[in-house]
């Protein structure tokens, strides 16, 4: 494994830091007033769109752009750092027109649209123009098994029917989102990986319903995380993506890359409360010493770099792995950094929080935010519990297949601590 980043990477982390000094950190506070002010998007954002595609810094997350697109084609582990740096702001990402979930869309279409639908929706999207919806999770079943999903996609003739409801849904209150792909149940009787289907839905389908915004951890989304309604929404047949039956494995096919955008964006986040929280433990007297002269301060910022080093580099294996062997071959690993990285993030967080004391609950630092997206994702990328069984299911498979035959344990197994090795058939 090299993980050692190439002239052109090392050039693009440069330009893209630059980028988030000189013009998105400048307009933090404009965002930020503008979004209180209800103004969204703001209008920054498609000012610092722009210059960023002027400047070349477009489009990096996908191995297999098309030359006809504008951007930078880059591989996972080339884009692995730029998502890390984005992620220093949390809205940063879409200037450069890389922020979920317009990245999965977009690989998606990229990869199983037909050329009349990639003409239609996924060129706009390369160019910025439009935003876009992925809409599985339901509030009546457990999505973090997609087989649950209800959501009826009917065939009527030539169109689809969809009845059903989603929730949190990303995006759904962005003016700019034109287009949602959804999944649901084309074959009940089908088995439990071929009951699915997806189908492209303008947002402006009569029928479809936005019923709230929903708040997480009572923060309120501008864009939305939305509950929406789908009552009697007619599409044309030609708009399924890929073929029906197949609405799991496209899900699937969407899910590694993603994982990895979001890991990193969260491992820059974890940088930006370590340098806070070192910034503050620097200037901050309490009880007559400095906050870094305290022996579990100094132990928090220890283990908070360390931490941070050490998912860094797992999140680059997985990219690796999945440019080298792709998205099977890099499940484990791409399960374990989706239950470890945000668990990470709260914890630094809560730790940055503690050392800015009441400063640390208020609007004053992101650190509020960053804990509360960190707390978010252990849930919205799939439950930790689910990663930590698909891991589990993994480590035993192998154990399984090395019975009898691990040197390591060989030594043990008449032990009084594991059983004797069964090496009959009977």
């Amino acid at each position: 494994m090299d993980f050692a980043f190439s002239d052109q990477t090392s050039s693009l982390q440069q330009r893209v830091r630059r980028f988030m000094q000189e013009y998105v950190v400048p307009h933090e506070s404009v965002y930020h007033q503008d979004i209180s002010k209800g103004i969204y998007p703001p209008p920054v954002v498609e000012d610092l769109k722009a210059l960023a595609k002027d400047e070349g810094l477009w489009n990096f997350f996908l191995p297999t752009l098309p030359e006809s697109a504008p951007g930078t084609k880059l591989t996972n582990l080339e884009y692995a750092p730029l998502a890390e740096i984005m992620g220093s702001v949390y809205w940063a990402s879409e200037v450069f027109n890389c922020s979920a979930p317009d990245t999965g869309n977009m690989e998606l279409l990229h990869m199983f649209a037909t050329p009349k639908q990639k003409e239609r929706w996924l060129t706009p999207l390369f160019e910025g123009d439009i935003r876009s919806c992925f809409m599985m999770t339901e509030p009546d079943v457990a999505s973090s098994d997609a087989t649950n999903i209800q959501l009826s996609i009917r065939r009527d003739g030539d169109e689809y029917v969809l009845n059903g409801r989603k929730w949190f849904i990303t995006g759904a209150l962005d003016p700019r989102s034109k287009v949602a792909i959804v999944i649901g149940i084309t074959d009940p009787d089908a088995v439990s990986h071929r009951r699915h289907s997806q189908v492209i839905v303008p947002m402006d389908s009569p029928g479809l319903i936005i019923e709230r915004n929903i708040s997480y951890m009572n923060h309120l989304a501008p864009e939305g995380t939305c509950e929406v309604i789908y009552k009697n929404v007619r599409v044309p047949v030609e708009n399924l993506l890929g073929e029906e039956g197949a609405g799991f494995a496209l899900a699937q096919a969407r899910l590694g890359p993603g994982r990895i955008h979001h890991c990193m964006r969260s491992i820059g986040q974890c940088e930006v409360a370590l340098d806070l929280m070192c910034q503050r433990a620097l200037e901050r007297r309490t009880f007559g010493k400095y906050l870094h002269e305290y022996g579990n301060i100094g132990e928090w910022i220890a283990k908070a770099r360390i931490d941070i080093e050490q998912a860094r580099l797992l999140v680059l294996k997985t990219a690796w792995l999945i440019d080298k062997r792709g998205n099977k071959a890099a499940s484990n690993e791409i399960s374990m950094i989706t239950a470890l990285v945000p668990p990470l993030q709260t914890r630094i967080l809560n730790r940055a929080i503690q050392i800015f004391g009441a400063m640390g609950l208020s609007p004053d630092t992101p650190l509020a935010y960053l804990w509360t997206w960190g707390r978010a994702l252990q849930i919205l990328d799939g439950p930790d519990e689910v990663h930590y069984r698909a891991v589990a299911k993994n480590e035993i498979r192998r154990a399984q297949k090395d019975r009898g035959n691990n040197i390591a344990t060989e030594g043990y197994q008449h032990s009084r601590y594991i059983s004797p090795i069964e090496t009959s058939n009977e």
